[in-house]
């Protein structure tokens, strides 16, 4: 709706994500070339608010109370890799609602299923629920008066996370204060009456959906339940009452009067009559999920799980104990792989430390598979010039590299299904399968921007189900809708990257980057020159 929108270790194992000292030289001298300043108002009217823990009354708690008997301490899943689903998850959870929907993004864009979002919300507002909505600002540039239209509902509090002042360009404060809002908060999730929550890859935008013809992401998220959704909901809880989270009457104070929910619902309701949004409405009636809800068909796996989280204060400090990381958690449990190490990871730069420790991994007999976007699939090219120089090192060491496939015949598209349920061949799902045995699935890349410069959130699980589950689509999405990289040495002794995968269905191997351009190879070799690694 016109009124919500976004478009836009301490050890060895991940000390490869950590940037260097460029980035720092890079702030001092724009410093002194620009001139210019940004001030924030004072952060006084954000009043803390925490999360509701006595919900077990409610409808899900009531669910869950049954479903948990048989299931002690642990935790219930269910993967999303269809995109259909995942939005009609978020969907039922808002239907489902009694007290409370919180949600936290970093964009929600102002397109169908971000208006659509945008109703649900409202929707449950109405019937009285609280909901608290946290949005990352790096795409709601002139979007403020939307973001208080839906304030102005007396149940609905919206607030701005990391935000740019709203008196300087920000073209001068991506100057000015580089270093600050380069940083953002990239977490995603969705948690209603602090018993269920969505964590993972997907914001909220067509594409992530499969409602978008023309670009599409293959995405996972994982809904839980049980008493891990407590701990997602303290991590909600910290950035929702973190000083760097502005109400957005903070912000934009000459908004508040115009906020004018009413004029705000006709215009959405307009929107929501045409036709397309009937048709997508009637793809969530006809999706797998409805359809096991109607039939009662609907299992869950069960496991223990944690949340693993950074803290907010993270983007605040570049402290070399890393405190407030994900990733120094994360690290804990890759150092316990025995076995095989499969990562999906959309935007993959591992650095040369990174390097070295997963092809120690496989010199150790770790078998180590790594599923990326090749140059052809990937929405952020300057990311994949990040990547391409650390290639032949990974398959020198024996660490097994796979590229998705952009263009797949029309038979692979119609079936493709599952993890990759939409039409398009471009990866975003961020999932590490550790031995079969545990999956870390939600927002992180193994990048550095990920590891030290943003903020994430994921849900660590421990379960061969689910793990067998991932390791499964990971096989499956290799073998049909992947190239795999092989190194090989030509008679000049000159080693060489060789691509094979299928077209048309038949297999053929490429010399290049497939389905690319001389003037794009050409591109991203210029590009993996520039010293900007640590901003990847």
């Amino acid at each position: 709706m016109v009124m919500i929108t976004t478009q836009s270790l301490r050890t060895p194992s991940l000390l490869f994500l950590v940037p260097g000292k460029f980035h720092y030289l890079l702030t001092i001298c724009i410093l002194l070339l620009a001139g210019g300043c940004a001030t924030l108002p004072p952060n006084t009217e954000n009043p803390e608010t925490f999360t509701l823990e006595n919900t077990s009354d409610t409808r899900m708690g009531k669910a869950y109370k049954d479903l948990k008997k048989s299931h002690s301490d642990e935790s219930g899943f269910l993967l999303l890799g269809n995109g259909v689903d995942a939005f009609t998850a978020r969907a039922v959870l808002a239907q489902l609602a009694d007290r409370t929907i919180d949600a936290q993004y970093y964009m929600i864009h102002n397109d169908m299923t971000g208006l659509l979002f945008a109703d649900q919300l409202i929707k449950a507002a109405d019937r009285g629920i609280r909901v608290r909505l946290l949005i990352d600002d790096m795409d709601l540039q002139h979007r403020d008066q939307g973001l208080s239209t839906l304030a102005a509902h007396p149940n609905i509090d919206v607030r701005v996370f990391n935000p740019f002042s709203r008196e300087t360009s920000r073209v001068i404060q991506f100057l000015t204060r580089f270093g600050s809002v380069t940083r953002r908060m990239h977490n995603k999730s969705f948690t209603v009456d602090n018993q269920a929550t969505i964590v993972g890859g997907r914001n909220i935008g067509n594409e992530y959906f499969e409602a978008d013809p023309d670009l599409a992401f293959t995405d996972l998220d994982i809904l839980a339940i049980g008493k891990v959704v407590k701990e997602a909901s303290a991590s909600f809880d910290e950035y929702w009452n973190s000083d760097m989270s502005y109400p957005i009457a903070v912000l934009r104070p000459d908004l508040v009067e115009k906020g004018d929910l009413e004029e705000g619902r006709r215009k959405l309701a307009e929107y929501l009559e045409q036709e397309s949004v009937a048709e997508y409405r009637q793809r969530m009636l006809n999706s797998d999920l409805v359809q096991a809800i109607r039939n009662n068909t609907l299992e869950y796996h069960w496991g223990e799980a944690k949340v693993l989280s950074d803290h907010p204060n993270k983007l605040e400090s570049y402290d070399e104990d890393h405190a407030y990381a994900l990733a120094s958690q994360f690290a804990l449990y890759i150092e316990g792989i025995h076995k095989e190490f499969l990562i999906f990871s959309p935007y993959f730069v591992p650095g040369k430390e990174g390097t070295k420790f997963l092809g120690d991994l496989s010199q150790k007999g770790v078998r180590v598979r790594i599923l990326t976007n090749s140059l052809a699939s990937t929405d952020v090219g300057v990311v994949h010039a990040g990547y391409a120089p650390y290639r032949r090192a990974l398959l020198r060491a024996g660490v097994e590299l796979y590229e998705m496939n952009k263009n797949l015949s029309k038979v692979q598209l119609k079936h493709k299904k599952g993890m990759t349920g939409s039409s398009k061949a471009s990866l975003h799902a961020k999932s590490f399968v550790l031995d079969r045995e545990q999956v870390f699935i939600g927002s992180l890349n193994l990048d550095p921007r990920s590891v030290t410069e943003n903020t994430e959130i994921g849900i660590m699980v421990t379960s061969t189900d689910v793990a067998n589950s991932m390791a499964e689509a990971f096989d499956r999405v290799t073998e049909t809708m992947a190239f795999r990289l092989e190194l090989h040495t030509d008679d000049e002794g000159i080693e060489l990257i060789s691509w094979h995968g299928l077209k048309d269905g038949e297999h053929h191997v490429w010399a290049n980057d497939p389905y690319t351009s001389v003037w794009q190879r050409v591109g991203l070799f210029f590009m993996g020159l520039l010293p900007i690694e640590s901003q990847l």
